[in-house]
């Protein structure tokens, strides 16, 4: 739950200028095996910047499940090719998780260099 708890209290530090902005490696959009349980409310209305790792096959919210939900234009999604939520890839995919972990690390320097400098 760090990535929801975070977005969640986001906001508020940012507004307190403690935080610039979010990072979250994993989301759980919905808990296993209920996407009817949505957990994007607030990310409707979040106002600070947010960058969200997603992995393509990630069971608690996979890519075509998360990119038609409703979410603050503050939100950035990436995601992580054929990763699950610790964003393994599959050994017939070719990805290494090495990749996939460096992969996300360029993006998060990008993102933080976008928001912050």
């Amino acid at each position: 739950m760090g990535g929801r708890i975070a977005s969640l209290l986001l906001d508020e530090l940012h507004a307190s200028t403690t935080v610039a902005a979010g990072v979250c490696l994993g989301y759980p959009f919905h808990p296993l095996g209920k996407p009817a349980q949505l957990r994007t409310h607030h990310l409707i209305d979040l106002s600070a910047p947010c960058l969200i790792f997603q992995g393509e096959r990630d069971a608690m919210g996979r890519q075509d499940e998360v990119e038609v939900y409703s979410m603050s234009s503050a939100v950035t999604l990436q995601w992580i090719p054929d990763g699950d939520h610790s964003f393994s890839p599959r050994k017939r995919s070719g990805r290494t998780e090495e990749q996939n972990l460096c992969l996300a690390v360029q993006h998060v320097h990008s993102f933080l260099d976008s928001v912050c400098c």
